[in-house]
């Protein structure tokens, strides 16, 4: 279990750092999110497209429950996007978010993930 956690800190320190080099030694070549399989490329491409549009995006840890190969987290966020944000227009504004994610690990990687943001809480806040 121990090994589950310390893997997955080290693949949100992997997306801190925007070492998209190294994020497929975290996520599988097969992964899925939300139902639709994306691979790592796709992956990549939808974070690749987060950081862009969220300049200041850091994710943290808030809640962590892991029951191998499966790991559950609250994550949270506090940002500024440059102009849309999940059809909202923030342009720029600061808002705190969570998103709510759910992890299958397989063979040490990430190969399904389940995840919801709370836009509620960005609309309460425009």
């Amino acid at each position: 279990m121990r090994d589950l956690e310390a893997r997955y800190r080290a693949y949100i320190d992997c997306l801190n750092r925007q070492d998209w080099a190294e994020l497929g030694s975290f996520v599988d070549a097969e992964a899925t999110h939300n139902g639709r399989r994306v691979g790592l490329t796709g992956y990549r491409q939808m974070l690749e497209r987060d950081h862009r549009d969220i300049p200041d995006l850091v994710f943290r840890i808030d809640l962590l429950l892991i029951d191998p190969p499966m790991i559950g987290a609250r994550l949270s966020f506090d940002c500024h996007p440059a102009g849309s944000f999940l059809g909202l227009p923030v342009n720029g504004r600061r808002v705190a978010f969570t998103e709510n994610v759910f992890y299958r690990f397989a063979d040490g990687r990430i190969a399904e993930v389940w995840s919801v943001i709370d836009k509620a809480a960005i609309e309460a806040q425009l």
